[in-house]
């Protein structure tokens, strides 16, 4: 055995609901620390994800890959897998596994962990007992070919993100305890719970008790997997030292050690074809805008956003419209505003007048109805965005400086009216705001600083805390500014951003291009080849922990 956190695995699994299956941040965090792990283990990092009845997000299929296992797996045994590589920076192996053929054993796998574990699934709810199929259908991939190949005399770690995959950490625990184990929550459940249900966090985080808190809001069970694979990992990590103290609190169990989260500059085009892609994104931004509003807009008028998941208040999507309410209503406005509000919610359907508008190139001299939205929406009237932007005032008139546009599809490139990932419209925007309450790190602050957007976010960001300790943060000028946030400053918060965007609103060319730079330079300190020795320390601990407790077992 290696010397404890120097040891290095010789074989690395990573499971996750989000390895070939774009839901939020943790693709991004494992897509693009994918290159990284795989200059350092080569084949021997091994995701595996969900097959969940598609090609994948960027799946491919390799028949010589592993070919005598699966070879083997086919014959002899009831898993049905897909193998082949990830098609991001560094095409890292990966496994999909078909877990529904697991659903039949989902009874006595259950009673099994609340026998071993204490895990009580009988007050399961919501996606629960899919999440949990999968992780157990995860644990026996990695189980058949850690005995097929032999690997009792290798190192090998696996690596487990979320509760989702908290059932399949347990079971090896169990059934493979030589496997050296990492569990990383990159947000708890009970934490997402109380800010999601209004309740305030971080001045009561002390009175709170974990367990108590999960039968209120009624994540029992998703707490108590979660806590149980804290306890039981080898190594327990979290992605900022904001949700190591919430873990510590409410999970009972601090982290061994905090793995922030990195981006791969490979996302990133440069030279003449980040120009081309900038311009190309301004064009649609705008021509998309005036179809909706009726009336061209001025080319150089200045692009704002918000994105992320439709979590109202987590995400501080009010803060947002609050904010832009400010800033239309502001005197010193003088440039002419497009906000937009990248949030995926419950689409009906593109519109059908604003795409036979953009596709016909008819002219237009009025808006269109709801001049605020570009995809039609499930019961509308129910929707949160919309009541503020109605509540707020907001009509898009001509005559208003700032216009406010909710664009609530997923941004895949396929969505009837853009036809852009969101990369490709990222690029094109001037600042970003991301006014997090809660927000265990915060990839679309960085993603944003990365393409050279600047950006505004809060303290209460995991990467808004780190880029507050590489940086200032008071203003945009070093890419990004930190706002304060508390429980009970929104008022405040909503000012700030305000003043943070007029402020930028009025630089000149050569001072954006400035700003530009400065994103640039914050993005590099951030990369995945400064923060992989965080991930790196995790193995070596899980490494030396896993040989300690078999070596007691014995």
């Amino acid at each position: 055995m290696r010397n404890g956190a120097a040891a290095r695995p010789d074989f690395l699994f990573e499971s996750s609901w989000e390895v070939c299956n774009k839901v939020g941040g943790i693709y991004t965090v494992l897509s693009t620390k994918a290159r990284t792990l795989h200059r350092q283990y080569g084949d021997r990092v091994i995701f595996i994800g969900p097959d969940l009845g598609s090609s994948g997000a960027g799946f491919l299929a390799d028949a010589s890959l592993f070919a005598e296992w699966t070879a083997h797996v086919g014959a002899n045994e009831t898993l049905r897998l897909k193998v082949g590589r990830w098609d991001v920076a560094g095409r890292p192996p990966v496994i999909l596994v078909d877990f529904k053929p697991c659903f039949s054993e989902r009874n006595a796998l259950f009673y099994e962990i609340w026998e071993a574990f204490g895990v009580d699934s009988y007050v399961a709810c919501g996606d629960y007992d899919e999440s949990c199929i999968f992780a157990y259908a995860a644990a026996l991939t990695l189980q058949s070919f850690y005995r097929f190949y032999g690997l009792e005399e290798k190192q090998v770690v696996a690596h487990f993100d979320e509760w989702m995959l908290g059932m399949g950490l347990l079971y090896l625990r169990k059934h493979l305890p030589a496997v050296a184990t990492v569990f990383t929550t990159h947000a708890t459940t009970v934490g997402r719970s109380i800010a999601g249900n209004g309740k305030p966090l971080y001045g009561y985080m002390a009175g709170y008790d974990g367990d108590r808190m999960a039968q209120e809001l009624h994540v029992e069970a998703k707490h108590a997997l979660e806590k149980q694979a804290a306890h039981r990992a080898d190594c327990f990590t979290t992605v900022s030292d904001i949700t190591a103290t919430e873990c510590a609190r409410l999970l009972d169990r601090a982290p061994d050690t905090v793995t922030p989260n990195g981006f791969e500059p490979d996302f990133v085009p440069t030279g003449e074809a980040y120009d081309a892609k900038r311009d190309r994104a301004r064009q649609t931004l705008l021509r998309v805008a005036g179809k909706l509003l009726g009336a061209p807009v001025n080319p150089d008028a200045f692009l704002v956003a918000t994105s992320g998941r439709y979590e109202y208040r987590n995400k501080g999507i009010d803060l947002f419209i609050d904010a832009m309410n400010r800033l239309r209503r502001s005197d010193r406005l003088r440039s002419e505003t497009l906000a937009f509000i990248l949030v995926p919610a419950w689409v009906y359907a593109p519109r059908a007048d604003l795409k036979a508008a953009l596709e016909q190139d008819f002219p237009q001299t009025e808006p269109m109805q709801t001049p605020f939205l570009t995809h039609w929406l499930h019961r509308m009237a129910d929707d949160p965005v919309m009541n503020f932007i109605f509540h707020a005032g907001f009509s898009n008139r001509p005559s208003d400086r700032l216009k406010i546009i909710f664009v609530p599809c997923y941004m895949d490139g396929r969505d009837g009216i853009f036809n852009l990932p969101y990369y490709d419209l990222l690029i094109g925007m001037d600042a970003t705001v991301f006014p997090s309450y809660y927000e265990p790190w915060g990839y679309t602050p960085l993603e944003s600083i990365a393409f050279g957007i600047p950006t505004v976010t809060t303290g209460l960001a995991g990467f808004g805390a780190w880029a507050k300790s590489a940086v200032a943060g008071e203003t945009m000028e070093e890419g990004v500014a930190v706002v304060r946030r508390t429980d009970d400053n929104y008022s405040e918060v909503a000012d700030t951003i305000a003043d943070v965007l007029l402020s930028l609103s009025r630089k000149g060319k050569t001072e954006r291009a400035a700003v530009r730079q400065a994103c640039f330079d914050l993005a590099s300190r951030a990369g995945w080849q400064h923060f992989i020795t965080h991930y790196d320390t995790a193995y070596g601990l899980a490494l030396a922990r896993a040989a300690e407790r078999n070596k007691a077992n014995e």
